[in-house]
């Protein structure tokens, strides 16, 4: 367990978690990831303590809380599964966000007691084949007729699509419009013209599901559009710039975790006649990781409490992600290479971590993208 300021409320969920990941995640992992198999087990251990509905009104079937909260679930259960993580992180922070923080009253009722509580899972459709950071120029169009949309075109490297009851998509009613075209709508599970392709071979979060969608004069009723047309783009940059607080705490899960089994290793590896922990060169690696995941979870807190207390947190959100996706990359290397020649198999954990790690300074905004962010705000913040 780390040592952090935490709430009673907070540790408790902390411990919760911390246990289930240790029983319950870890020792699915390895065999899930082989298969790329996503896991109803664990999604499904995930909803019974509560996890789904964190930071959800009770009103809808949540279990309240706030950004601090979903951070420290995100955290421990990337701890135990990288991938179990990604499941989650999905469907609250983007899907479900989504739907929550911009439906109107009859579709919060309607949609989310069931994402709540699990028995449902949320997707999040943006990214296409021809634009992942460039989201302004998706081509899914929403043709509206006789008060029903109609969407055509395609998504790809979306997660929890195949499994997903509600899935958020975005798409035009009007290319020359730009970004001002876009709209957001709630596709159900099955709806007419809609493919789902499962997308196989990834190097890492292999247990998670990712998926290409086509959509061929999808209906979509008006009933499901959320929020007002052309604000679909704005909806979408403001729940990046929360869930990049949440992809952060995942991302110091995957460091925690490998930092834990660098520890352990190099306690039990013998060289030259004693513990490798006890060289020199191992302890300052070891130390190196230990302070890049402390200064990650630290900058993923401050912006998570920042979120929560409604101060501005755009700039530190995108540090955090930044700085942990990263580090992460970064820690799980290093851990790699104090595992030496069998951290390069398969029967280390680490081989894993550090190929989930991978895709952290990719996805919810790449590193550049953040630098840019960042860059933007800190001129504003110092002008000449």
């Amino acid at each position: 367990m780390t040592n952090q300021i935490l709430n009673e409320e907070e540790r408790m969920l902390q411990n919760l978690v911390h246990d289930f990941a240790d029983r319950d995640l870890k020792p699915r992992a390895r065999q899930l990831d082989e298969e790329e198999r996503f896991s109803m087990e664990n999604w499904q251990g995930m909803a019974q303590l509560g996890l789904t509905g964190i930071g959800i009104d009770p009103v809808y079937g949540g279990n309240g809380g706030g950004y601090r909260q979903v951070s420290i679930a995100a955290e421990e259960t990337a701890r135990g599964d990288p991938s179990a993580s990604v499941t989650l992180i999905a469907h609250l922070s983007l899907g479900t966000s989504t739907m929550y923080r911009f439906g109107n009253e009859e579709q919060k009722q309607r949609l989310i007691p069931s994402l709540a509580s699990g028995k449902g899972i949320a997707a999040w459709a943006l990214t296409e084949p021809g634009g992942g950071s460039d989201a302004a120029a998706l081509q899914t169009t929403a043709t509206k007729r006789d008060g029903t949309y109609f969407l055509n075109g395609s998504k790809m490297f979306i997660t929890n699509a195949e499994v997903a009851e509600s899935m958020v998509v975005f798409a035009t009613s009007d290319r020359s419009l730009g970004y001002r075209g876009i709209s957001a709508f709630v596709v159900p599970h099955g709806a007419p013209g809609m493919q789902v392709n499962p997308q196989h071979g990834k190097l890492g979060m292999r247990a998670s599901s990712t998926n290409e969608v086509i959509f061929r004069d999808t209906p979509v009723s008006s009933n499901n559009l959320l929020g007002e047309e052309g604000r679909g783009f704005r909806y979408a940059m403001e729940i990046l710039d929360t869930s990049r607080i949440i992809i952060a705490a995942q991302c110091v899960g995957i460091g925690q975790a490998a930092l834990e089994e660098a520890v352990r290793y190099a306690q039990q590896r013998q060289s030259f006649g004693k513990p490798i922990a006890q060289h020199q060169a191992i302890q300052f690696m070891l130390a190196d990781m230990a302070t890049d995941v402390h200064a990650a979870r630290t900058a993923t807190m401050q912006a998570a409490t920042l979120k929560d207390e409604g101060l501005p947190f755009i700039n530190e959100a995108s540090m955090a992600k930044l700085l942990a996706s990263e580090m992460c990359v970064k820690v799980a290397s290093q851990a790699l290479q104090v595992h030496g020649g069998a951290g390069y198999f398969k029967d280390s954990p680490v081989e894993r971590l550090f190929r989930d790690a991978r895709v952290t300074t990719i996805y919810e905004g790449t590193s550049e993208v953040q630098r840019l962010i960042i860059a933007r705000q800190v001129l504003e913040q110092y002008p000449v």
